[in-house]
């Protein structure tokens, strides 16, 4: 087993390209992810500009939503505020909005020029409490990434919305999928979503239903959080643990075919001590169908490329449940995983542990953590994988420099259109293999 930490922490002072924005894109994408939600931007007018070409489009091509393009509302803070301040552009902005935009939260996302000379975003967001809900998350870019974004929604939401509320039984919050930095996100959670359903349970996703506000509301009355990341989501579990009491675990990432989403049940019939016999039911039924199904690409893997090296780029539990799946489950060979969302030290170990001991085969890929593109080309050069499941950054150089067939399964992605494709559950899988098996089928 080989592990390289090739970044720090902290994000490196030089990175080409890392695969992911700032903490005020994080915060703006999870807003953006709320139904109904007002993002309102104190910062300069480049910053909404910049997420939307460099969050929601690298996000397959999407759409920020009704408030998330060029109609965002932002105090475009210049030159001027900067000496003498922006708080009254900001009051006068927060005003207009609440009287031009229907929402039924509104979210005032700090960025860096505030955050520098000292605005009191808290005081003037207070003013307005008293008319619409309203909360304010500091998310100064140099902070962090997005994934540090999405924690910082969380935390202002936690520490300025949330209230008690009698338990509700059943109820679980699902925390970790990160809206438009996850491919995915969409599709995930409507996959995780119903497959609770099947066992008893309530998924509260938060994200993508339509009464957000309602949803975010009853999150102290979850009976437990469940964090679908081996590391993002983990500091929200921690800090409702600590102010509501909900327990919490984590699993390593949104699961990838029959073994990880049985595996996924099995947690939460323990935690939550479901009926067993249900819970095993909806098991063999949803597994029997899966592998009937992988029955018809028998041929295709025998006759075509049985055994073949792969490479993946990806953020942590992206890479984990694909890597695992293609190992486990089709018996392909991991040749190198590439963890492009710069972890805290702290989660590294486990993360390199689900990608080594987790694998069931005797060749181990080796484990790298890195973010700077130009790094990640070169780690890549000079192996035997035939796919690459990576970021559109390798579209284009996969075939003419490492000779292999490439699929975008991470971000950014900019050739391809994700609205709720999933490679999530107990059929995700197969989704996955019938679009790398379309890469080589034919001739014609």
């Amino acid at each position: 087993m080989t592990i390289e930490q090739s970044c720090v922490t902290s994000h490196p002072e030089i990175a080409e390209a890392p695969r992911y924005t700032c903490s005020l894109g994080g915060a703006l994408g999870a807003v953006l992810g709320l139904f109904g939600t007002v993002p309102i931007l104190h910062s300069g007018a480049g910053c909404g500009l910049g997420q939307q070409f460099g969050l929601t489009y690298a996000a397959g091509n999407n759409s920020g939503g009704p408030y998330g393009t060029t109609n965002t509302p932002c105090s475009c803070l210049v030159e001027e505020h900067v000496i003498f301040g922006g708080e009254n552009k900001l009051k006068n902005l927060i005003q207009s909005t609440i009287e031009l935009m229907k929402g039924d939260l509104f979210a005032v996302i700090s960025g860096c020029v505030p955050s520098l000379i000292g605005d009191d975003v808290d005081a003037v967001v207070k003013e307005f409490s008293d008319k619409v809900p309203i909360i304010h998350i500091k998310a100064p870019g140099f902070t962090g990434n997005s994934y540090q974004g999405y924690e910082l929604f969380f935390e202002a939401l936690i520490n300025q919305h949330l209230t008690d509320k009698p338990l509700q039984k059943g109820l679980v919050n699902i925390f970790g999928v990160v809206p438009f930095q996850h491919l995915f996100w969409k599709g995930n959670l409507a996959v995780i979503k119903e497959l609770f359903a099947r066992v008893g349970l309530t998924a509260n996703i938060l994200f993508t239903e339509f009464e957000s506000l309602e949803h975010l509301q009853r999150i102290p009355a979850a009976e437990f959080n469940l964090v679908l990341s081996p590391w993002n989501g983990i500091a929200t579990a921690r800090k409702l643990e600590k102010k509501f009491g909900t327990p919490y675990a984590a699993f390593p990432g949104v699961p990838v075919g029959p073994k990880q989403t049985t595996a996924l049940l099995r947690l939460l019939a323990e935690k939550l001590r479901l009926d067993e016999e249900t819970v095993e039911r909806v098991i063999a039924e949803e597994e029997r169908r899966a592998y009937r199904y992988t029955e018809f690409l028998g041929d295709a893997l025998i006759l075509g490329l049985p055994h073949a090296y792969f490479a993946v780029v990806a953020d942590s539990g992206t890479a984990i449940g694909l890597t695992k799946y293609l190992t486990n489950e089709v018996a392909y060979i991991p040749d190198i995983v590439i963890l492009s969302d710069n972890p805290p030290e702290e989660y590294r170990a486990a993360i390199a542990r689900e990608l080594t001991d987790g694998l069931e085969t005797v060749v181990k890929p080796e484990v790298v953590f890195e973010v700077d593109a130009h790094r990640i080309r070169q780690k890549l050069k000079g192996r035997n994988f035939l796919f690459l499941l990576a970021s559109s950054l390798e579209k284009h150089i996969a075939g003419e420099e490492y000779g292999a067939m490439h699929q975008s399964v991470a971000f950014p992605s900019y050739d391809r259109l994700v609205i709720d494709g999933s490679y999530a559950g107990y059929r995700g899988g197969l989704k996955l293999m019938e679009e790398l098996t379309s890469k080589w089928a034919g001739p014609l």
